[in-house]
């Protein structure tokens, strides 16, 4: 056998070309990240949409606004027309008619109802007082209700100052007479409240005795 040695040729060519493409693509600088598409904006639809959180004033405009609204009184109401008093009167006094012939069918015995009438507000108005003070509760733990009463007899007060040259003279006798006796209840009985609270001895205080 010969010992001549084997010779393998290799292209360098191919070898040469693969390098070049290998430096040409590091040479080359690095593709931008294409963008992102921005989100499309939804068109507002018609029609009721919910609303998650209202909108929040500055801090500032929210206190100037609250101590505005404290501030101002609601206005009042549109007074009612001539007209619409009229008709209203009227069907008042047609339903008022109603009831009560309904009443006397019911109960054929009762006559009709007297009319309303001033003495009957001073008489409302004297009754409520002295419930209020104790009074036409025999026979049961006596309920007084000073403030209640108070209230009533302040009441009877505006009544007399506010129609004061517009009543006759029965009228305003009545009233300044009723509203003299509330008076002097209501001042012999918070006379007695006082001399009660003297002669009944200090409560101690809790935890002392």
């Amino acid at each position: 056998m010969s010992d001549t040695p084997k010779f393998e040729v290799i292209d360098r060519r191919k070898y040469k070309a693969e390098e070049e493409e290998r430096e040409a693509a590091a040479s080359k600088p690095a593709a931008e990240p294409e963008p992102e598409p921005e989100p499309k904006k939804e068109e507002p639809r018609p029609g009721p949409q919910l609303v998650t959180e209202a909108p929040r004033p500055p801090a500032a405009a929210s206190d100037d606004a609250f101590e505005a609204e404290l501030e101002s009184e609601p206005p009042l109401p549109p007074a009612p027309t001539a007209e619409e008093v009229r008709q209203q009167k009227s069907a008042y006094d047609a339903s008022a008619q109603r009831l009560e012939e309904l009443i006397r069918a019911q109960n054929p015995g009762v006559g009709p109802q007297p009319a309303v009438t001033f003495d009957h507000l001073v008489n409302q108005l004297y009754v409520s007082s002295m419930i209020q003070m104790g009074a036409g509760q025999e026979g049961q733990r006596t309920r007084i209700d000073i403030i209640g009463a108070k209230q009533t007899i302040d009441l009877m007060g505006v009544l007399a100052e506010k129609t004061k040259g517009n009543l006759t003279e029965a009228e305003d006798r009545t009233l300044q007479t009723v509203l003299y006796e509330m008076r002097m209840a209501f001042l012999e009985l918070t006379n007695m409240i006082s001399m009660q609270s003297m002669q009944s001895p200090p409560v101690p205080p809790p935890g002392k005795r």
